[in-house]
């Protein structure tokens, strides 16, 4: 069962939705995440003992880094409905190209705090303008697509993370900033492989507007109603720092179960995403799908998180077994979060601007990975197990008004597209 599954998935990737243009943007994915991969385990490391920078620098500028990530992906959706995305996304691989090799000659936290920003402001935007290329090159199978580029990325960031252990083995200068270059090289390489898939039009993301379809707002930020979807969105993307940052946490901290664990959880992440990505991503195709898919993740996120405060009162080795259970739930709703959540991105936008406003629904996944970390340890872990119990009842709460919420956007749309399927025509909001 297990071979036909990995014989499936190798198959979906010599031959992905959007053909020969998307199988070389999976094999550009794999190689970007290889870098990210040796960047995430060295650059704390790097910043400590090659440039010497103090614990509470390396925090501000990691800080300040998340913070200009965020306008990474508007910035990217806005320039997309201008410029063809295959010259963005190059221009993204050679800017951060730069802004690594400056990273290896800055020592001076002024000049590392812009370089790293900027690095992680082209990141963001390289992510918004890859999930673009998808909505062009796989069409209605985005969600396929999505699933397959998961699988992709998760592989390479994996590979690289294991390629960092060598080089942090060693522990010596040379050895962190040969993994900084490697890096670097890594954004060459997926530059090279983006410049061979062909050359849209300017217009690559955005469609004709439906004869007789719904007027669009003037842009994303004036869509009351596409706002709400992004704001709800950033709470569905806490699985992130829960995997990251809570559950290691409150292991440590909380529990009596070993510390060993730890590295486990993000083993766990890694190989189910890699093996059911694709197959999950089947229960979040099309506009229903997608929908049901917000119910699954409140249900999941909310045992996920009923379990950490379980293990706080548990023995060794039942809160050892608890919290693992919690990292295959947590990484289960991410499953279905990562493909429904840019579903619903892309459906529920007017189809003549949807850059700009994939470019906005971006935002989400930015927020929650600058504001979920401190949401986490200030707020839900100093209430002890019953801040988990709240959090829990809350992503639930917020999953089901965003399913709510989304399902009447949709049916209006449809109705604006077809009057005489409905009673008449609403304004989607």
């Amino acid at each position: 069962m297990e071979k036909r599954r990995e014989a499936g998935l190798f198959a979906q990737l010599r031959n992905p939705p959007g053909g020969r243009d998307a199988r070389i943007m999976l094999r550009a994915l794999a190689v970007d995440r290889t870098g990210t991969g040796l960047w995430a385990a060295s650059s704390v490391l790097y910043l400590t003992f090659v440039t010497h920078l103090s614990a509470q620098q390396i925090g501000v500028l990691l800080g300040a880094a998340g913070v200009a990530g965020i306008a990474g992906s508007p910035l990217a959706g806005r320039l997309a409905g201008r410029l063809p995305v295959r010259t963005l996304l190059i221009g993204c691989h050679l800017l951060r190209l730069v802004t690594l090799t400056l990273v290896l000659v800055c020592t001076r936290f002024e000049a590392l705090l812009v370089v790293v920003a900027v690095t992680y402001l082209g990141d963001r935007a390289a992510k918004t303008l890859e999930m673009l290329f998808a909505t062009r090159a796989a069409g209605d199978r985005r969600a396929a697509y999505q699933a397959l580029s998961r699988s992709a990325s998760n592989a390479g960031y994996g590979f690289g993370a294991g390629i960092a252990a060598l080089g942090l083995a060693v522990g010596t200068t040379d050895a962190y900033r040969a993994l900084i270059i490697g890096n670097a090289l890594s954004f060459v390489v997926a530059a090279a492989l983006v410049w061979r898939t062909s050359g849209p039009g300017a217009r690559t993301v955005g469609e004709p507007r439906p004869a007789g379809g719904p007027v669009s707002p003037k842009g994303p930020w004036r869509d009351r109603g596409y706002l709400r979807f992004v704001l709800l969105d950033i709470p569905m993307n806490l699985d992130d720092s829960i995997l990251g940052v809570g559950l290691p946490l409150w292991l440590v901290s909380e529990t009596s179960a070993p510390h060993a664990l730890v590295p486990a959880f993000l083993v766990i992440n890694t190989v189910l995403v890699v093996l059911l990505q694709l197959a999950v991503s089947r229960r979040a195709e099309g506009p229903r799908g997608a929908v049901r898919a917000l119910g699954l993740y409140g249900a999941l996120m909310c045992v996920c998180c009923a379990l950490p405060a379980w293990a706080a009162s548990a023995g060794t080795w039942t809160a050892a077994v608890v919290l693992l259970v919690a990292a295959v739930l947590v990484t289960m709703a991410e499953l279905m979060r990562s493909v429904s959540s840019w579903e619903l991105a892309v459906l529920l936008a007017p189809p003549g601007e949807r850059a700009a406003y994939l470019g906005v629904a971006g935002m989400s996944q930015s927020i929650q990975k600058s504001a979920g970390p401190p949401l986490l340890t200030g707020v839900v872990m100093a209430a002890g197990p019953a801040g988990w119990l709240a959090l829990g009842a809350a992503v639930a709460g917020l999953a089901a008004v965003q399913r709510r919420c989304c399902a009447a956007r949709l049916a209006s749309m449809e109705e604006a597209r077809d009057p005489a399927s409905g009673a008449g025509t609403r304004t989607s909001g």
